[in-house]
């Protein structure tokens, strides 16, 4: 019985405690998470699915007949969801079963809209070159997800990814400016944009040198002047940081882009906010931002004329000679109302020459009214929170910084861009993540969605699986053993 008191027979207590102690000394079992790739799956269909009905639409409200192709982009579409689902299901089996299916949607929706207006430009179409970008984009996807192990062993090229995002970002200005920016290179019909290519790179660095330093940085150092709250770290590791701010500040008034720069930054910020856990970053991180965009936008011709006109949307109107750009694009929002006024009948082509780049976004809430850009803002919302929800599910501070940089493009770019078209902010001249039209924009991002998919199957594997274990193993020396620099310490803990 349970409650009664025996005595250990010969060898008995002996025994029991050794299975004691061996059961204390074995590890836990890992908690298996769901590995949900039937639900991908199911989700990546339904993606496949809205994307072709939208496309249907936009047939029938122009022509009252469902387009001639579209069997041929659902396919097409499926083909490319499809086996970017298997290389997930191959290589990443544990990876979050959300991250695809969003992106396959924006894609497709993003395809619906070119399409849409190139209805309006028989003379410009934009759409079958955008799948054949999202292809390549697909593929890189598949690449990255089948070739990369294991996202720790990028902290090895940290000064590589840095030194070729300082190239690709100097490249442009060796071109002549489009539209009032040097952002792009364009050969024998060709064009590029770098900077989209930049931010990855530039986000791998980051994370590899906070990682690295995160303990110098959460450290306060020489107090300014009266205020004990107001410290800063020594000017060793504060350089770095006052380097990246001039960068920024010298990317703005070079190439005359101030969404670029804007991203560039912030991104820095956030990334530093959360490898040291001290807001006072965030606070200084917003005067610098402001200090160089007050600066550049008073004395850059190009940067100072967007300010205008989001100071004044409507002085043209008053002047007599017509809407602008973003006069056009609140009018827009205003016509779409609640509900919109249906794929394929709104008048958002009258923007002009960005109205399927920048101000895509303007056609969103026009033909698809304000719940259906809700929906796309929750959409890039909940894409920003599983990227923030695999970072803080790591204990490697590489993996945590690396997924907290990526996400943070996303929403960095998309409020940018949002902000922009609807008068928050000036208007800056950049790519809405997967819906707007831009090769280098849809690629680099089918790549972000791919490094969070591996960071995210590191994260929900089990604690004991072969992943986790250390790419370096600890190297013996006379006095015991080096620390483990992918173990996750406190920052505030004295080294």
């Amino acid at each position: 019985m349970a409650g009664t008191a025996t005595g250990p027979g010969p060898g008995t207590g002996t025994t029991s405690a050794a299975t004691t102690v061996a059961a204390a000394d074995a590890p836990a079992p890992a908690a298996l998470l769901p590995r949900r790739r039937g639900i991908e799956l199911s989700l990546i269909v339904l993606a496949v699915l809205l994307s072709v009905y939208g496309y249907c639409a936009v047939g029938l409200a122009k022509d009252g007949t469902v387009p001639p192709g579209a069997a041929g982009y659902g396919a097409g579409l499926g083909v490319l969801a499809l086996l970017a689902h298997l290389a997930v299901r191959l290589r990443a089996p544990c990876a979050d079963p959300l991250l695809l299916p969003i992106a396959v949607l924006l894609n497709g929706m993003g395809l619906v809209l070119i399409y849409r207006l190139d209805l309006e430009t028989p003379g410009d179409r934009a759409a079958p070159t955008q799948l054949v970008w999202s292809t390549l984009g697909v593929a890189l996807f598949i690449l990255v997800v089948a070739a990369l192990r294991d996202h720790r062993l990028l902290q090895r090229y940290a000064y590589v990814c840095v030194v070729a995002a300082l190239a690709l970002l100097a490249l442009p200005i060796l071109f002549p400016a489009v539209n009032g920016a040097r952002i792009w290179i364009r050969i024998a019909g060709f064009s590029i944009q770098p900077g989209e290519f930049a931010k990855v790179l530039l986000a791998v660095f980051f994370a590899a040198y906070l990682a690295a330093n995160r303990t110098a940085l959460a450290y306060a150092g020489r107090k300014i002047w009266r205020f004990e709250r107001l410290q800063l770290p020594t000017g060793r590791v504060l350089g770095p940081i006052v380097t990246i701010w001039l960068l920024s500040v010298g990317v703005l008034v070079l190439e005359r882009d101030l969404g670029t720069s804007l991203l560039f930054f912030g991104l820095f910020v956030v990334m530093l906010y959360v490898a040291t856990g001290r807001t006072g970053w965030i606070a200084v991180g917003l005067l610098l931002a402001s200090l160089g965009a007050v600066a550049v936008g008073r004395l850059e011709p190009h940067v100072h004329s967007r300010v205008e006109d989001w100071l004044h949307p409507f002085a043209t109107i008053e002047a007599g000679e017509g809407p602008n750009q973003l006069a056009q694009s609140l009018f827009s929002f205003a016509a779409g109302g609640m509900s919109g006024t249906g794929l394929g009948l709104g008048h958002s082509v009258l923007i002009g020459f960005a109205a399927k780049s920048d101000f895509i976004l303007a056609t969103a809430g026009e033909e698809l009214g304000l719940l259906g850009l809700s929906a796309l803002f929750l959409l890039y919302g909940l894409l920003v929170e599983r990227g923030y929800r695999a970072g803080l599910s790591l204990r490697d501070p590489f993996g945590r910084l690396l997924a907290t940089g990526l996400a943070s493009i996303v929403a960095l770019q998309v409020f940018v861009i949002a902000g922009g078209v609807t008068g928050l902010i000036p208007l800056t001249g950049m790519a809405m993540p997967f819906l707007a039209q831009g090769g280098s924009s849809v690629v680099t991002n089918w790549a972000i969605v791919a490094l969070l998919i591996r960071v995210s199957d590191s994260a929900r594997r089990p604690r004991h699986a072969p992943q986790d274990a250390p790419l370096d193993a600890p190297r013996p020396t006379p006095h015991g053993t080096l620390p483990d620099p992918l173990r996750d310490e406190d920052p505030r803990r004295p080294g």
